[in-house]
Formats: C-alpha cells, structure tokens, sequence
C-alpha cells in the first residue's frame, strides 16, 4: 500500500463554501491507493470521504460513497451493497457517482445489462431505458495520478467485439473544510482509435450522481438555479446547478452539482429524478423537448476530444443556508 498525503494551509476565499457565511481552513486530503484492489482511499481531515473504484469488477468507475464533512453517507448505496434497510433496488447501472452515456456508436455504456421492468420501476413509477443497444464498457487503462488531492487515471471505451473505440480520461479533485467537501471532476473523450466518436441523442446519461433515499422526493427539496423546485420543474431543463437537500440520518444537509460555463451546451439539461438519479445530460434533447425531430447528439472528430467540468459540493442545510448560488459565481470565476 502506497500513501500520498497533502496538505492545504489556504483559507476558503470569501465568498464562502461553509453555510451561514463562515470560514474554514480546507482540511489535508490523503489518497490511499489499493492497486491490486482497483481503488483508491480519499479521505479528508483525517476522515473517510470515499472510495474511487476502477477495475474490470464493474462497467464502468465510480466513486462510492460520498460522505458530507461530518461523516453521513448521502449516496445509495446500491448496487454495491445490498444490505442497507429501505434502499430501493431500482435502476442497479446507477452506483453512487459515475459518468458514462447511453449511446456512443452505438453502444450503451450507461447500462450494464439488459434491463427488467421491475428495475426500471422506482416509486411506483416506471422510467424505461432504452435496452436494446450492445453493451460498452469503460475498461481502466492506466492510473496517471494519484498524489496530493488529485486521481486521474485513463480508460478504454470497449464494445462488445473488445474492441476500444476511443480513450476517456477521468480527474478528480478533492477537498473539503469543517462544512462542505467538493469533488472537482474533468471528463475528457478523446476519439484516437481510428473513428469519431458519435455521441447519440439519448436521456440515458451522463455525469450521475445516485443520491440517499432521504433525498429523494417528496421527503427532499429539489431546486435549481431559476428557482424552480421539484422534478417536474427540474427535469430537462437548462440551469447552471441544480440542488438537493434534505435530512439524513438526523443531518440537514444538500448536494450540488455545477455546470462549469465553459462546458458543451452550457447551461447544460439535467436528467433529475424526485426517485433519487442525479444527472447531467447535455446530449438528451428530443427526450427533454418531448420532439422526436429535435437532435441532440455530437460527433467527436478522428483525432479531436470533448472535456466537461463539473463541480459536487456536499454542503451543510438547504441551498440558501450554504449560499449554493454565490458558491457557483465563485466557481464560475473559477475559485
């Protein structure tokens, strides 16, 4: 086992990360890999934060689970565990915070196997998935980095012929102080195996977060940018950030996610489920617009590449406790 540990000694700049307005002196990251394992440990101030998984054991890599600065785990923990009492088992391609989309020529790497009616049911309500692509999957490459506060590692986008069709490149940087953590998170498609990469128009994506049961609605409160609350509000519409917020295990507490503005399409759609699927898709518009005619879907050229940004920030109380929208200005001018 190799550790590499740093430390942060700056203060958060003023506009705040810590609700009510309060500083915190960000805490040390400390990254723990397990590379017979696949994974690596991140913990913050001393404390498990997560865990980043990326071995032939799934699909696709995925962090789990996410932990807010007092230690409450504001993700479902299924598929990964099946254990936890009144988790729903819906929808079991969703792990905890993942990326991956429905279809890249042609293939589903958002899916991992053909799906059933009864995963697809969750509420009461059933929300179909496509299904009726070959499956792909993200096949871990190479672990560039994992030092500091950083993981970065390289994977193949496999089809089902295990063939690689291009390279996803996934960073993520942690930290975290008294109050929040936050999961700074680089995507990057490169299309360098002798095809483009054509993204399809499909809701079935793409950077997802599976929130806690307590966050789901109706006992959670979903908000995003414009003002407007709830799924039916929310979902496939265009906003900078989108929150969820709620208790959890006695804890008031919310999750963002934040649409870097220099991203593609930006303000970007957002395939938010009140059932607890956390997403931002970008590519889904004749599902969003409800118009077969509209085409949201996007080639990546041979030899060219696609990077999206986003930002997770697991924050104390509701959205205007913690000051969610000055958090995203700050982001947005890159603090």
């Amino acid at each position: 086992m190799v550790e590499f540990s740093k430390t942060k000694g700056y203060f958060v700049s003023a506009i705040l990360l810590a609700a009510g307005g309060l500083l915190g002196a960000d805490q040390s990251v400390r990254l723990i890999p397990h590379l017979q394992q696949h994974t690596v440990e991140v913990t913050i101030g001393g404390k498990p934060f997560t865990t980043y998984y990326f071995g032939p054991s799934s699909p696709k890599p995925y962090l789990h689970p996410l932990r807010s600065a007092k230690g409450t785990i504001v993700t479902r923990g299924y598929p990964m565990r099946t254990d936890i009492p009144g988790e729903t088992h819906d929808h079991p391609h969703h792990r905890a915070l993942f990326f991956a989309h429905g279809n890249i020529n042609g293939l589903d790497f958002w899916g991992e196997s053909p799906p059933t009616r009864k995963e697809q049911t969750a509420q009461g309500v059933y929300y179909p998935t496509s299904g009726d692509l070959p499956l792909g999957r993200t096949a871990f490459r190479k672990l560039d980095k994992a030092e500091g506060d950083t993981v970065e590692a390289e994977f193949d986008l496999v089809g089902s012929d295990k063939m690689s069709i291009g390279t996803e490149t996934q960073e993520y940087t942690f930290r975290g102080d008294n109050v929040s953590r936050i999961v700074d998170c680089t995507i990057t498609l490169t299309a360098d195996k002798g095809v483009p990469l054509k993204i399809g128009d499909t809701k079935e994506g793409t950077f997802a977060i599976r929130v806690a049961t307590a966050l789901q609605e109706p006992n959670a409160k979903m908000l995003n940018s414009e003002g407007k609350v709830g799924e039916k509000e929310i979902w496939g519409k265009r906003a900078d950030w989108v929150d969820y917020s709620g208790n959890v295990d006695g804890e008031e507490l919310g999750i963002a996610i934040f649409d870097n503005p220099a991203n593609f399409r930006h303000p970007t759609y957002w395939h938010a489920r009140g059932y607890g699927l956390f997403a931002v898709n970008p590519f889904g518009e004749h599902d969003f617009y409800n118009d077969p005619k509209r085409n949201g879907g996007y080639t990546i050229e041979l030899g060219k590449s696609l990077k999206v940004r986003y930002r997770v920030l697991i924050h104390e109380g509701d959205a205007a406790q913690a000051r969610v929208a000055e958090a995203y200005q700050a982001y947005a001018e890159g603090k």
